[in-house]
């Protein structure tokens, strides 16, 4: 277990009220994409604050649709240590992977470094960083983000380096498309829908330790099925089925 992990999971001990800061792009924004539904901060919002009754603990969202890194450092004040959190983490890089719009292409490398200077900074106000790799997409159908592996791959590469505690979306996107995308975690090619952020929320909650007692269990059984109904609407259905669908 990683220093800042054993860190985490001592501040959720001992009951003092914690700050946390979600930042990141148009998927920590969770507007849209969700459908009406909750986007996965939501999701933690009602796990930490409800089901493990931290009711003095606070979330707060500051994901913007369309950042990059670079914005998030030119607005860090703003975006994260204004809130004087205990806990920041990041999910970026969806956007900063694109040969299109109008912002510059940048490297994998260029990126891991504005990740490396944000991870500095969220220590230097005494945080914990959380980084995530950003959940897979439908590169066919959008292949101005063909290279958004390797900007998780540098994500892993920081979080590696600078010991930083790790929740690799990325991965576990390809885990549950078992070799395939699984399109019924998306609303289009690169945000997640509702069953989408249930994985996102699930898999922040496994790599934290986030859980509730038995008797108040609600939200990540919730979760889990929703997330297993977009997983099954993935897989391909069998010939006689399509046939049966169009009679």
């Amino acid at each position: 277990m990683s220093r800042d992990l054993e860190r985490l999971r001592a501040a959720l001990d001992s009951g003092a009220p914690l700050t946390w800061v979600l930042t990141g792009d148009s998927i920590t924004h969770g507007l849209l994409h969700t459908r009406g539904e909750r986007n996965y901060v939501d999701h933690l919002h009602e796990l930490i604050r409800g089901d493990m009754g931290r009711v003095q603990d606070a979330l707060i969202n500051t994901g913007i649709s369309g950042w990059r890194v670079v914005l998030l450092l030119d607005d860090f004040e703003r975006r994260v240590a204004h809130w004087q959190p205990d806990i920041v983490t990041l999910m970026i890089g969806t956007n900063d992977c694109s040969t299109g719009g109008v912002f510059p292409v940048i490297t994998p490398q260029e990126f891991g470094a504005g990740v490396t200077e944000f991870v500095q900074r969220v220590r230097a106000i005494g945080a914990i960083p959380v980084l995530q790799t950003q959940p897979a997409i439908d590169v066919a159908n959008a292949p101005e983000r063909a290279r958004i592996a390797e900007f998780a791959q540098a994500i892993r590469d920081v979080a590696s380096a600078e010991d930083v505690i790790l929740v690799d979306q990325f991965a576990k996107f390809a885990e549950l498309g078992a070799g395939d995308l699984p399109r019924g975690l998306l609303d289009d090619p690169f945000h997640p829908g509702p069953a989408g952020h249930a994985v996102l929320a699930l898999e922040l909650a496994r790599v934290l330790g986030l859980k509730a007692p038995r008797a108040s269990d609600r939200v990540l059984p919730r979760l889990t099925r929703l997330a297993a109904e977009g997983v099954a609407r993935s897989k391909p259905r069998p010939w006689w089925q399509l046939w049966q669908r169009r009679q």
